[in-house]
């Protein structure tokens, strides 16, 4: 064990954590200043008290992943200062970006908003909300088109051993970026969407404010359905792009070593990378890898240096369940749409959408670890190696040091987290008049 392997390692915790509270924000938000509109344009007041209370629960998440999102940020400094010194002046400017321009706007309005009940007129306080949302997406935007430079990078040249930006626009409108944050996104509002159909449901099975969660479930349906089925849409462009620039990507997440035209895809299969084939192969469905991938001819693992090659068995069963999972969503949310009332009345399936809710977060770590497995040994896909973005000066006994306290710090908030949203899910919206 040594400190890159503890380096990496610590990074994925964090971040990992991190994103535990990212997808949930990026939908609840879009969720409650749809809640509020629609109290305005129906005067219901279920709507209202609708938002108020999944407003309470974003609160809780927002604040905590603020926190996370932070002590993150110190480990460009801390454990990859060599990464910064050479990527600084491209991933540094999108980063400036959010925190300046969308988290500014987002941090300003959630304020406007929480303390703006009965002091703003009805309309400007649901703009609040909708300018939350919109720049808490904006936020998204930002951090994942300093990602997709990580995944493509473009609009560079190198200088004095320094990449150093010469097209702003061409990093900006980088497509592998622009399509990972839609499809990044849309797996946050697929995060919203179940976690408010399993809330609602719990309440459901427990006959409490039946009316009101019965309208919530609804909701929490057509929105986990149209965002399921964008995940879909974006992921298949994705592969796309994925497979022009990653070619090594796209083919660890099928465990292809053969290069291959009109490359077949396997439902069932089990890789075996020590010998560089698969153990077996079962169900071929012809000429489907290379429809996905949008290419006649696939790469194999082989056409490539071993040391060029992510880690295949991780890659692989990471994408296979992250695919499987955005199946089950689909279906589920079309059952929820199609057919509340017998969800409703059936005990079984309202347990069953209550089980739901880690689902999507679980879909979410996973398509993060294909991300960012996939592209190893690079932690900039073709220029540079994560061997050589660790920083020179620190020790490996003062990477053991900060692992151990950002676990600890992260675990304590962590069951903060757990906690509140538990106390406040099962405790239901206030009183009528309240």
């Amino acid at each position: 064990m040594d400190k890159l392997f503890l380096s990496r390692l610590q990074f994925a915790v964090t971040a990992a954590f991190h994103f535990i509270f990212v997808p949930l924000t990026l939908g609840l938000s879009v969720l409650i200043a749809f809640m509020e509109t629609k109290y305005l344009s129906t005067k219901d007041e279920d709507y209202l008290r609708m938002a108020k209370f999944w407003g309470k629960l974003f609160i809780i998440n927002f604040i905590l992943g603020v926190v996370t999102g932070i002590t993150m940020e110190f480990q460009f400094g801390m454990n990859w200062a060599e990464y910064s010194r050479y990527v600084g002046d491209l991933f540094g400017s999108p980063l400036a970006i959010e925190a300046t321009l969308a988290f500014f706007l987002e941090s300003t309005f959630i304020g406007v908003w929480i303390f703006g009940w009965n002091k703003l007129p009805p309309r400007l306080h649901a703009l609040s909300i909708w300018l939350v949302a919109i720049a808490t997406n904006l936020s998204a935007l930002w951090i994942l088109i300093a990602n997709g430079w990580m995944q493509k990078p473009v609009g560079y040249i190198l200088n004095n051993g320094r990449a150093e930006m010469v097209d702003f626009w061409a990093v900006v409108t980088n497509p592998y970026g622009l399509l990972k944050f839609g499809h990044a996104v849309m797996s946050g509002w697929v995060v919203a969407g179940f976690f408010v159909l399993g809330v609602s449901a719990y309440h459901l099975l427990k006959k409490n404010e039946v009316q009101l969660f019965r309208k919530a479930f609804k909701i929490g349906a057509v929105f986990s359905l149209i965002s399921s089925l964008l995940v879909v849409f974006i992921g298949h462009f994705h592969a796309h792009e994925v497979a022009q620039t990653q070619p090594t990507k796209i083919a660890a997440m099928e465990s292809l070593w053969e290069t291959k035209e009109d490359a077949p895809l396997y439902i069932l299969l089990l890789p075996d990378p020590s010998h560089e084939r698969n153990y077996f192969e079962m169900i071929k469905i012809p000429g489907l890898l290379s429809f996905l991938a949008g290419q006649k001819k696939v790469k194999g693992l082989k056409e490539f240096p071993e040391e060029d090659r992510p880690p295949v068995t991780l890659t692989f069963f990471a994408f296979r369940l992250m695919v499987g999972l955005g199946f089950l969503f689909i279906g589920l949310s079309v059952l929820a749409t199609l057919f509340p009332e017998i969800i409703e009345n059936r005990k079984i399936l309202l347990m069953i959408f209550i089980g739901t809710i880690p689902l999507p977060y679980i879909a979410g770590q996973l398509g993060w670890i294909v991300a960012e497995v996939g592209r190893q040994p690079w932690i900039v896909y073709g220029l540079l190696r994560t061997s050589d973005a660790i920083s020179r000066s620190v020790e490996l006994s003062q990477v053991i040091t900060s692992f151990a306290g950002f676990t600890f710090l992260y675990g304590f908030l962590g069951l903060i987290d757990i906690y509140l949203l538990y106390k406040f899910s099962i405790k239901g919206p206030e009183p009528k008049g309240v």
